[in-house]
């Protein structure tokens, strides 16, 4: 619309007068040039604002998709404040761009009313020397430089839109311009995927590490249709062997693009020379990189060790498996046919019929809502499904019961028949059937041979290995009658009062509301800053009266042509150089407008952001269960929330301002000049336009309370999607992603559409208004004039200031959709504040904990515990009693699914539960205030949590006092894994960026956090399958020094195994069974490991299905 009336204004002002209409001009390449001057300027200064922002983003990111951990180390100060850092580094980098906004904006306003004086003065000029015959001909030249020149007023606002989108364009081109995965290359019409796989002197170095070598002359043959088992220390590079063969990375690519070697860090005590990423992976006779990638990996059904599930039901989760295979178009009854079938054979099919929806119950983010074991089991199902032709199962079984973990390796052990299966695995039971063992330590093969062989070498590794891993079966074989299970002294019947969590007890909901009371809030509680709000208020005004002061001056510049002579050059200079004069003070208005607004924006949308993220993680594990607040969405806010806010206290929420007092100006000073004309044009335009700017903000902040409930489904899966990207290209889920996420944008813009027709509607009449008022004005104000009622000048101030009026109106309608976004997003923020208030409010805040450091470790009861998770249906315990004594080495065994890792979620305060009472060192853990409860308390959990920063940064996060280096040293020591660390070039000080993470095992990874936990010295240390991902002898040893921590009696640790070896010495076992459907778990035994043996109950079982010599 800009353009065409430039366009248009331009060839009737050239009609009439091209000498003037060039002169006038030059305001325009003034504009020009201060744009080409201070744009570059500003797009550094915002690049640097949105990279400080992408790492406010990141750190958010992590926090909310790993609250647990966080909450668990008490971690929140510490990542709060590391957050606060990088939004206050966008701060500074906000307020250095005042200056060069200011700096902008001005020079355009200036530009505007100067072209007015320059005009006026020139056509004088022009029409004294008789270059122009008629008066008429500078009055049309000058209301269609008029027209241009109010154009230039409106494009400040979108400038800067541009500006801010060229400082990012960069990164997003980037990304949209990458490598992605290739559709060219050899597919099954050349290759044969039941060929023998050779790994060929393979050295490999991951591109975030490329001073780490992690693969050296590697080689091995999988031959077709044959079980191979990886197995040796964590870290020797048997997961990396995983990520070859999917491709995620390619040998060449990566020599070729990894990191410039010149940058890495080079270490003098390594003797090594690194070498280029090399070698070659075969099949058959054909190099897996010059075959087609998606068809390649469709070939391989993968279950990862820390295996990923999306949002969505069970049922669809792994009928996913089904993508890229020739069932992928089934109609859905074949599909849920197929996908029953691959859970029963995956032991899964049992849990999920428990379930109360059944295969429709959806998983929660990242498949939060189910075990560990039920995650892997579901995992299992959506490989085996696919019936591929290569089956890859990195520790596959590792978080599945020993019972499950015999029915589910008897069914893969089915499914990898003529099939090539490679399997890497820490729980050396599960591959003792392998055809071929290969031994790895530090990215070499050392041993290879069946089981039987391999246990044949004397000192070999993989003899070590399994030694480690041998049960005491002392008592095992002995002729006596199992012993009756106790249960606890559980009583069913009294437990069949059961009641769920009390909902009521949540918050209630924040009543939404309007913009002054949500977003005017805002500028009450920033009220510190009202010296600027006077400034920005004073400047406003100025600017908008300049609207009713150039009608005003046009008018007495329209009476001078009256005069002739010397009296025509004297007011005709005097009224353009007031013109000039008003030109100047609208340019000092707007330099002050550009500095204030875009100081006092930064300054209160700073203040917002740190607080909604301070808010965000005051709230409790439930909150952050429930639909609508996962980690993606949440952060999605986080970034763009205040960023709203600073927008609209930016230019974006002066422009309305100023048309208010454009609007007010012109109105007085047209009713001084002929209330009869003003007062008819004022009621014929006026209701028409309050009404339609009424009707467009009430669309409109219905409409951006649509669109934010449409963007968090939008915004959540697309985040869930990018971070499981190793699941989404194992599974060749791309396209899959792609067009659910296209649906989602393409039916959003589909409502939208219709929504944004009836908006366009309301704003045409509106904007219309202008035409008829400018019709109105000519017609009735020519009536006058010929009656001789109205002079000229009355006509002509009245006529520019009603033009001018309409336009501000017209502007300030325009921005009635940054007032509602304003509104919704400053609500989001008073919500999450007004939730946290009402829940602090209701919550008694507790006692610090006795004695938080006592020597002997802490004791720990369950008395009549009822829990039920708030977001499920079916109850977990409705009557568990445990106790656990001060310095006691306690385990929890069971079947996957039984509430084992409930116990640590209630002992955490993850959650309370629904009825009974849980005891720490005899006070009831209601009673004890939290944060100093969970300082007392170290939590390794099975998926093992670790945050951008050093080594000894994540050692050390959540602790408030001094360590000394000796303390972190012998922490990393017990949980084995300090010789790692100091291998790397920069020891402690290696940075664990997101990227470099992956690079490491999930052995090291859970190492660095049992090493976390060892070092907060806790008196209960919670262990959730914390050895899972360790090979035998590091299990060992770590082992052995929490058996010395328990054997000084120094801390009460509590344990969650499915592998045996790792419990037979500790004080207590808990063995956890089910009861009948939807009744709860409870403890079907206790006591020693020759005990519990001795019964042959429950827990013998367990063991003769985890023996090494079955």
């Amino acid at each position: 619309m800009s353009i065409a009336l430039t366009i248009s204004a331009y060839a009737i002002a050239f009609r009439y007068s091209w000498a003037m209409t060039l002169v006038t001009s030059s305001a325009i390449l003034f504009v020009l040039l201060v744009y080409c001057i201070t744009t570059p300027i500003l797009i550094k200064k915002l690049q640097k604002v949105e990279k400080a922002n992408e790492k406010a983003a990141s750190i958010a990111g992590e926090v909310f998709a790993s609250i647990r951990a966080v909450l668990s180390l008490g971690a929140q100060q510490a990542l709060t404040n590391k957050y606060f850092s990088c939004v206050d580094e966008a701060k500074v980098h906000g307020l250095a761009m005042s200056l060069q906004l200011a700096t902008q904006l001005a020079p355009i306003f200036f530009a505007m009313y100067s072209t007015f004086a320059l005009a006026f003065w020139f056509g004088l000029k022009l029409f004294r020397e008789g270059h122009i015959a008629s008066i008429s001909t500078v009055i049309i030249v000058f209301f269609s430089v008029l027209i241009v020149v109010s154009v230039l007023g409106t494009i400040a606002a979108p400038i800067m839109a541009i500006t801010k989108a060229i400082s990012v364009s960069t990164e997003f081109f980037s990304m949209i311009d990458s490598n992605t995965v290739t559709t060219d290359g050899f597919t099954d019409k050349d290759v044969s995927c039941h060929d023998d796989i050779l790994l060929q002197d393979i050295w490999f170095s991951y591109p975030t590490r490329r001073n780490v070598q992690v693969l050296k002359g590697f080689n091995a043959r999988f031959s077709k249709s044959r079980t191979t088992a990886l197995v040796g220390p964590s870290g020797s590079g048997k997961s990396t062997i995983v990520a070859l063969l999917e491709r995620w990375y390619d040998l060449e690519d990566e020599s070729k693009n990894g990191v410039n070697t010149s940058q890495i860090p080079s270490s003098e005590s390594k003797q090594e020379v690194m070498a280029d990423n090399r070698g070659a992976i075969m099949i058959g006779a054909h190099d897996i990189s010059t075959t087609n990638t998606k068809w390649w990996r469709s070939q391989i059904g993968l279950v990862q060790q820390e295996p990923f599930l999306f949002n969505d039901t069970i049922l669809n989760n792994v009928a996913f498996g089904l993508l890229g295979t020739e069932w992928e178009n089934d109609d859905d009854a074949s599909k849920k046919v197929r996908v029953e079938r691959a859970c029963k054979e995956a032991f899964a099919d049992d849990f999920i019929r428990q379930l109360p929806e059944g295969y429709n119950t959806r998983v929660g983010e990242s498949g939060i809502k189910l075990s560990g074991g039920q995650r892997q089991r579901l995992a299992i199902a959506r490989s085996i499904i696919r019936e591929p032709a290569i089956l890859i199962l990195d520790e596959a079984t590792s978080s599945i019961d020993v019972r499950g973990e015999r029915i589910v390796q008897q069914a893969l052990d089915r499914v990898s028949r003529n099939r090539t299966t490679i399997v890497i695995a820490h729980r050396l039971s599960t591959i003792r059937k392998a055809d071929n063992i290969i031994v790895m330590r530090d990215g070499r093969n050392i041993e290879e041979g069946t089981h039987q062989h391999l246990l044949s070498i004397p000192d070999g590794l993989y003899a070590g290995l399994v030694h480690a891993q041998q049960l005491e079966s002392e008592g095992a074989h002995e002729q006596t009658e199992p012993e009756e299970h106790t249960f606890d002294n559980v009583n069913q019947e009294s437990a069949g009062n059961f009641t769920k969590p009390d909902t009521e007890a949540l918050p209630t909901a924040y009543k939404q509301k309007g913009f002054f009371g949500s977003f005017g809030r805002f500028m009450y509680e920033q009220r510190r800053h009202w010296k600027i709000y006077m400034v920005i208020l004073a400047s406003a005004m100025g600017a908008g009266s300049a609207f009713s002061l150039q009608s005003w001056i046009f008018a007495h510049l329209i009476e001078v042509f009256q005069y002739t002579g010397a009296r025509l050059k004297e007011r005709g200079d005097f009224w353009s150089l007031m013109f000039f004069i008003l030109a100047l003070c609208v340019g000092i208005f707007y330099f002050t407008l550009g500095y204030t607004s875009n100081h006092v924006s930064v300054y209160v949308s700073t203040t917002y952001r740190r607080e909604y993220f301070q808010n965000i993680l005051r709230n409790p594990i439930l909150f952050f269960d429930r639909d609508g607040n996962a980690s993606g969405t949440l952060m999605s806010r986080l970034s763009t929330d205040p960023k709203v806010i600073q927008e609209l206290l930016g230019l974006n929420g002066v422009v309305p301002l100023i048309a208010i007092f454009n609007v007010t100006g012109c109105i007085a000073i047209a009713f001084s000049f002929g209330w009869k004309l003003t007062l008819v044009t004022l009621f014929s335009a006026m209701p028409v336009i309050l009404i339609a700017a009424f009707v467009r903000i009430r669309f409109d902040l219905q409409f951006e309370a649509w669109n934010a409930k449409v963007f968090v489904e939008s915004s959540q899966f697309a985040t869930e999607a990018i971070g499981a990207f190793r699941t989404v290209a194992s599974l060749t889920m791309e396209d899959s992603i792609i067009n659910k996420y296209s649906e989602l944008l393409r039916d959003q813009i589909r409502k939208s559409t219709r929504k944004a027709i009836y908006a366009a509607l309301v704003f045409a009449l509106s904007d219309s208004i202008e035409l008829s008022a400018m019709a109105l004005t000519y017609w009735y104000g020519g009536q006058l004039l010929a009656s001789h009622e109205y002079n000229p000048v009355q006509f002509f101030v009245i006529y520019v200031a009603i033009v001018q009026g309409a336009q501000g109106a017209g502007q300030f309608l325009s921005f009635t959709p940054d007032i509602a976004q304003a509104t919704a997003a400053a609500n989001r923020i008073l919500g999450i504040r007004n939730e946290i208030s009402e829940r602090e409010k209701a919550v008694v805040k507790g006692q610090p904990l006795q004695h938080p450091r006592v020597k002997t470790g802490a004791s720990v009861e369950f008395q009549n515990v009822a829990f039920q998770y708030p977001t499920r249906d079916t109850p977990i315990y409705r009557d568990l009693n445990l106790s656990i004594q001060s310095g006691q080495f306690v385990a929890f065994v069971g079947p996957s699914g039984c509430g084992k890792t409930t116990v640590i979620s209630l002992l955490e305060r993850f959650y309370d539960p629904v009825s009974g009472s849980i005891s720490f060192n005899g006070q009831n853990v209601r009673d004890i205030e939290i944060s100093s409860y969970r300082r007392a308390l170290s939590l390794v959990a099975q998926e093992p949590k670790l945050f951008d920063g050093t080594i000894q940064e994540n050692l050390l996060l959540g602790l408030d006092t001094a360590i000394s280096d000796e303390r972190i040293v012998q922490a990393c020591k017990d949980a084995e894994i300090h010789d790692f660390i100091v291998s790397l070039p920069d020891g402690y000080a290696t940075a664990l960026g997101i990227n470099t993470q992956t690079a490491l095992s999930g052995g090291q990874k859970q190492r660095l956090c049992l090493a976390r936990a060892l070092l907060r010295e806790p008196t209960l240390l919670l262990l959730d399958e914390a050895t899972s991902s360790l090979d035998s002898q590091s299990e060992k040893l770590v082992q052995t020094a929490i058996e010395r921590l328990v054997g000084h009696r120094s801390m009460t640790v509590i344990a969650v195994a499915h592998r045996l070896a790792t419990i037979q010495k500790a004080d207590v076992i808990f063995v956890f069974g089910e009861t009948e459907v939807r009744r709860g778990s409870r403890v079907v035994e206790r006591g020693t490991h020759h005990d519990l043996l001795k019964r042959k109950g429950a827990y013998w079982q367990m063991c003769q299905e985890q023996a090494l010599d079955r």
